[in-house]
């Protein structure tokens, strides 16, 4: 007996291909990470990123100019700043480096500006808090993060997006934002965000590596997924517009069961690690091209809505 349906006729020919394709990558739902250095003078590559660059105030001026006039709609801030100390100051500084980077962006291009919040990269320790007696004051941090939300809000930042995982971290920045009338402000929650082996290369880029320990007392065990619903449920419940899911490519399981279940915006963070896994196997031969194209479907079909990837920018320019 022959099949009653054939399954191939929706596989003929790349014209048919097309119109029955589930999954399709909208440009304007990629955000593209751009890291501003307050020590470089022009640009210069992350050795352990192909083609990503940290990036002086000046020289990402041009660069987000070139970006938006190539299509992209959105970026996430990451700064690193000259000065570091124990309580991470330079995070909300008026004039610090992201503060600044947003004001140029603001004024400069049309694009949604998404500045990411924590203090690894403003702390002498690397790590995400406040550290008294070796481990992270989670209250204290709390209230490093309001300041810090304040003052991406006071230069204009469209999207806030916190991401140390500390208990309470929405809550108090939306707390803060609303009483300073920023109640437009939306919160981009790093809500199931794990302590994965995925993150080497942005520790390079950002200068983020812990002097000392690890950061597995505040972000999740990967081997919990019931946790992570735990976990984003109580970011919806504090006022989170956005939740998120990060790392993305070991996690599309903790995707779809968060999309399914809360019927929100939900954002995924594709890391350093994925994108160099991925692309230097498609420098060396091991991988044909199109897996950058294989992978960022595969974030959309389990039910991501936006995708933090550091393949935008190229994804856009080569379509």
């Amino acid at each position: 007996m022959f099949p009653v349906t054939r399954m191939r006729r929706y596989r003929l020919n790349e014209n048919i291909r097309d119109i029955f394709k589930e999954t399709v990558i909208r440009t304007e739902k990629l955000i593209m990470p751009v890291f501003v250095d307050e020590t470089e003078k022009d640009k210069r590559e992350i050795d352990s990123m192909p083609g990503i660059y940290r990036y002086s105030l000046d020289s990402y001026e041009d660069y987000i100019k070139y970006l938006e006039e190539i299509g992209v709609k959105n970026v996430i801030l990451f700064g690193i700043p000259a000065h570091k100390d124990s309580t991470g100051s330079s995070s909300y500084d008026r004039n610090g480096i992201i503060q600044r980077a947003i004001r140029i962006a603001k004024d400069n291009t049309r694009l949604n500006v998404i500045a990411d919040l924590c203090l690894c990269e403003y702390t002498d320790t690397g790590h995400c808090g406040i550290i008294k007696d070796n481990y992270i004051d989670n209250d204290a941090t709390l209230y490093i993060y309001q300041k810090e939300a304040l003052s991406y809000a006071d230069a204009g930042v469209d999207i806030i997006a916190p991401s140390g995982m500390m208990d309470g971290q929405v809550k108090a920045i939306r707390e803060i934002l609303d009483k300073n009338d920023y109640k437009n402000t939306i919160i981009m929650a790093y809500s199931a965000k794990f302590a994965s082996n995925l993150y080497g290369p942005f520790r390079d880029a950002a200068d983020s590596t812990p002097q000392f320990g690890d950061r597995k007392s505040y972000q999740m065990d990967y081997h919990n997924g019931n946790e992570a619903i735990r976990e984003v449920d109580l970011d919806v419940k504090e006022g989170a517009d956005i939740v998120m899911v990060k790392p993305g490519l070991f996690y599309l399981d903790i995707i779809n069961r968060v999309k399914s279940i809360y019927k929100m915006p939900v954002a995924t963070y594709s890391v350093s690690g994925e994108y160099s896994m991925i692309k230097n196997a498609i420098k060396s031969g091991l991988l044909n091209a199109d897996a950058r194209d294989e992978a960022l479907t595969s974030l959309f079909r389990a039910g991501s809505d936006l995708v933090i990837t550091y393949f935008a920018e190229e994804y856009i320019k080569d379509h």
